[in-house]
């Protein structure tokens, strides 16, 4: 049975892959943080045998070490949790200590969580990363400025996605920056254009067809590939 690791599953993209994978015949792994904010994540490992749930906050490098030593081999690993940040700022009322923040959890984390796990992934049969990025990340497709916090920190994560592809490719890895679509999740909001369902059915078919000729390559739920 295959093993997948995805982060953030709490609610939203990452707790609609978790079910995908379930319901496929994954072994699924999944983080959260916020128990409270995930009760139907929690209430899902109790009626599942092929779930574990694990409490941990991304950004705590030395937790995600110390869990790393308690794992089975991993065949795909999905950096799915992410942060917005502030929305709404205006060009002189950037937060210096939100975008530090917001570069944590969107570009430093999902490089030292494969640092963590890369050992387990080299075990694994599938050998994929796929990390969520943004469109909005993009800079061939910014024709509306603003958003330098997020926008900025998906662009850096591109960056992160394109070296690893480049170092990993000798051990037969894929490396994948996704774009999951404008979904109504609470990131999102009420006013986005897709239900989780319908990116995460783009997502997994993407990640499922993905070869080493699209590793480092950033590319949206529906298949297309996006500029850089």
């Amino acid at each position: 049975m295959s093993l997948v690791f995805i982060t953030g599953a709490g609610r939203g993209i990452g707790l609609a892959l978790t079910k995908y994978y379930l319901n496929n015949g994954w072994q699924v792994h999944a983080t959260y943080r916020n128990e409270n904010a995930a009760q139907e994540l929690l209430e899902l490992e109790n009626q599942s045998p092929s779930l574990t749930c694990h409490r941990v906050d991304i950004t705590d490098y030395q937790a995600i070490s110390e869990l790393a030593t308690s794992l089975p081999a991993i065949d795909l690993l999905i950096n799915n949790a992410g942060y917005y940040g502030p929305s709404g700022y205006s060009l002189g009322e950037t937060d210096v200590e939100e975008w530090r923040k917001v570069f944590e959890a969107n570009t430093i984390a999902p490089l030292k969580i494969v640092e963590a796990f890369l050992p387990l992934l080299k075990q694994g049969q599938v050998k994929k990363i796929a990390c969520l990025s943004s469109k909005v990340g993009s800079m061939a497709d910014n024709s509306s400025g603003r958003g330098y916090i997020y926008r900025s920190s998906k662009a850096a994560l591109n960056s992160v996605v394109k070296s690893l592809s480049i170092d990993l490719a000798d051990d037969g890895f894929v490396v994948l920056a996704l774009h999951p679509g404008w979904v109504k999740t609470a990131m999102g909001g009420p006013n986005a254009l897709i239900e989780t369902e319908t990116s995460v059915g783009g997502l997994t078919k993407v990640i499922d067809s993905a070869t080493a000729q699209q590793s480092g390559t950033f590319i949206n739920y529906d298949g297309s590939t996006i500029p850089w």
